[in-house]
């Protein structure tokens, strides 16, 4: 009985093959062009173009010339510029403790919840980052308000002075409540996935060995998660850097508790848009870059080996 004999393939060809690979490249890149144009239209090429801008002076005597870093030394020893920065920086310090310890305190406590009070609560923490920054520092100057918020009308139903909290006196406290309202609810969600992707079986050992659910949660879900904090701090180290949105919208309310120059960006923007000094603000903006360039790396240098990197 004859059988048909399958004559074997012959291999690819090493030429068709590199073509395929360039074939599906060449794919993979028609997908993303549309995301890299607009990603060029209005982000790359507005730095280049601003970044240009500071290496140059305008005025209405000498005209437009090039001035070369000439713009980033004044930068660096402008008072104005300084001071926003060292406003910023105590921000930082009292800000992203408050906000790591609500945020890690959430999680915690939720991590160790399996009911469905869980999801609830995870969800309502959550919310404040959802609603929109201009719209929570707008609810949060109404319910400051010595005349419209709460605590006025509380306090003027027992004949007292009701507190202002929107005076030069108190703003700090209050930037800084409204921010860690805003923002603990997103690093808390992020902890708390770093808390979840922990094998079980790590606890249940611990428990073994006697470890109480304090000894668990500091001497073993915390440590476990470390390189999480270092991203969440990271990134409130970042935002806090560029506090912009929550001072300026206090600012028309808050009775000349903030002025125009009280961070760096609110400083670049007073310069652009009240003092059309274009050129000296984007050299304000790129100093600040390279501020927050350097104070990131520098954390991240420390913290490598807790964020795994080497």
């Amino acid at each position: 009985m004859a059988t048909d004999v399958i004559a074997p393939t012959a291999p690819p060809r090493r030429g068709s093959r590199r073509s395929a690979i360039h074939r599906t490249q060449n794919v993979g890149w028609l997908f993303i062009a549309p995301f890299l144009a607009i990603f060029a239209a209005f982000l790359i090429f507005p730095l280049i173009y601003a970044f240009g801008m500071s290496m140059f002076s305008s005025t209405l005597a000498t005209g437009t010339k090039f001035v070369g870093l000439e713009n980033y030394l004044k930068a660096f020893t402008d008072p104005l510029f300084i001071g926003g920065l060292g406003r910023v920086a105590l921000y930082a310090i009292v800000m992203i403790p408050a906000q790591l310890l609500v945020a890690l305190t959430a999680a915690l406590v939720l991590d160790t919840l399996a009911t469905y009070l869980s999801k609830t609560s995870r969800l309502l923490i959550f919310a404040p980052y959802a609603i929109p920054v201009v719209i929570g520092a707008l609810m949060w100057s109404f319910l400051y308000s010595p005349r419209f918020g709460p605590a006025g009308t509380l306090f003027d139903l027992f004949g007292l002075p009701a507190p202002d909290f929107l005076s030069a006196g108190t703003i700090f406290f209050s930037l800084v409540n409204i921010v860690t309202w805003q923002w603990s609810g997103y690093y808390m969600i992020v902890i708390y996935a770093a808390l979840r992707a922990i094998d079980p079986s790590v606890y249940e050992a611990a428990r073994i060995d006697g470890a109480n659910g304090w000894q668990i949660a500091t001497r073993i879900k915390v440590p476990m998660i470390s390189s999480s904090m270092v991203m969440v701090i990271t990134f409130a180290l970042i935002g806090t850097l560029q506090f912009f949105t929550e001072p300026t919208v206090l600012r028309s309310v808050a009775s000349g508790a903030l002025p125009a120059d009280y961070t760096p960006n609110m400083y670049a923007f007073a310069l652009a848009f009240s003092y059309s000094q274009f050129n000296y603000a984007s050299t304000i903006a790129f100093s600040l870059a390279i501020v927050v360039f350097i104070g990131s790396f520098g954390f991240l240098f420390l913290t490598r080996r807790q964020s795994g990197l080497k």
